[in-house]
């Protein structure tokens, strides 16, 4: 008996231990696919926001005379030497990427790094600050030397101030850009603005819809779900070119108001590439994530609470404010977050039928990323963006929990 106990214990444990193995054994390949697809791109966001090793990589001498540069005036002769020598030894693909990474701090900068390196290359004359001058006179401004300086930084929080509307001025202190050239807070208010709108928007139409889901038989209410759900089943290119012809001047919805007498045919209105449009378009699309969660809360609602409050006196509006809606508030939350966080991030419709007035914060992501290849700015821009959205979680987490909405 001494003994048994014992033995028991460790059989007992080598089981417990054999289950957990398993069980992870099951789960691994999902850890892979989420640390892989998911922890790794976000890791790698992160860093390429502030990593910029491409101008120091191909101007390495450069570097090393601008760390002891005070920024107070132009630098010295041997400052310009050390660039001549990069600019005549740097590997072509490299001081192609590097001046292409400079044009992103100083508008023109690409182009002025590799005429500078081609004509010192075809000049038979010492590289001095005069012949750099004389090859183009920027390189006798202050302000080039900053921003040069800038982008031989590997490690840098340029993009971030960039992506908050500032530069670095000759004193290398950051300061605001001019108010025609501040556009990424701009773009990340109006982007607030139109996923709160949206979100409001498929709130004030979903939720009657979803109410008349959840109260019709069950027969009814299968056929009806269907067609919340058709749109799942079409492309988001299909939908988004569907609202381009609806919504244009000569469209179906212009000339049916047209038909009407509502409007004549000089005034006939704008609801393409505006702001109308997104909004318009982003709402039909985003509708079925507010009807979704609201049918399933409002499904589970008890039919019996509300016939409680009406044979009690209590009118059917009154009974429905007081009743139903309260149970109904964690299907407005849970609506409400998801269309919010999609909206935030959305970039297709916006990008086909909003136009100028509105372009969203993802198509400056998508930009950047596509065109200018300003990577470690749209990585900036991405990181900010992730953040709202965490930050509006977490905003939600603690609303959700919060004394005033408990229902029960």
């Amino acid at each position: 008996m001494s003994t048994s106990g014992p033995t028991l214990a460790r059989q007992l444990g080598r089981a417990e231990a054999k289950a957990r193995l398993k069980s992870f054994g099951l789960v691994a390949p999902l850890l892979v696919f989420i640390l892989a697809s998911f922890a790794l791109p976000i890791a790698t966001l992160l860093v390429r926001s502030v990593h910029n090793p491409e101008v120091a990589a191909a101007l390495p001498a450069t570097a090393a005379a601008l760390q002891i540069w005070d920024g107070a005036r132009l630098p010295d002769e041997a400052a310009f030497g050390a660039l001549a020598q990069d600019l005549l030894t740097a590997p072509e693909d490299a001081l192609s990427r590097a001046a292409s990474r400079f044009n992103s701090d100083l508008p023109g900068g690409r182009a002025l790094l590799l005429l500078t390196a081609r004509a010192l290359k075809a000049s038979k004359d010492a590289p001095s600050r005069a012949r750099f001058v004389q090859i183009d006179p920027r390189w006798g401004e202050q302000q080039v030397w900053v921003q040069l300086g800038v982008a031989l930084e590997v490690w840098t929080a340029k993009n971030f101030v960039t992506a908050m509307d500032y530069r670095y001025d000759e004193n290398r202190a950051v300061v605001a850009q001019p108010r025609e050239k501040q556009l990424y807070v701009t773009l990340f208010l109006r982007t607030l603005w139109v996923a709160g709108a949206v979100t409001l928007l498929c709130l004030v139409l979903g939720y009657p819809l979803a109410y008349v889901l959840a109260q019709a038989p069950q027969r009814l209410s299968n056929i009806l779900m269907i067609f919340v759900l058709l749109p799942f089943w079409t492309s988001l290119i299909v939908r988004t070119t569907s609202w381009i012809v609806l919504l244009q001047d000569h469209g179906p919805i212009n000339d049916m108001l047209l038909a009407l007498g509502l409007i004549d045919d000089k005034s006939r209105l704008a609801l393409i590439y505006n702001a109308t449009g997104t909004l318009i378009a982003m709402t039909h699309i985003l509708l079925p994530f507010m009807v979704l969660p609201l049918y399933s809360v409002m499904r589970g609602i008890p039919p019996t609470l509300t016939r409680a409050a009406l044979s009690l006196g209590a009118p059917p509006f009154l009974a429905f404010l007081r009743v139903f809606l309260p149970l109904s508030v964690p299907g407005i939350a849970a609506g409400s977050l998801l269309v919010f966080i999609l909206a935030l991030g959305y970039y297709i419709t916006p990008a086909l039928v909003g136009g100028l007035s509105g372009e969203l914060y993802s198509n400056q992501i998508a930009f950047h990323m596509q065109s200018s290849l300003n990577w470690g700015l749209a990585s900036a821009l991405s990181v900010i963006l992730l953040s709202a959205v965490i930050g509006f979680y977490f905003v939600y987490m603690r609303i959700i929990g919060a004394e005033g909405l408990r229902l029960t």
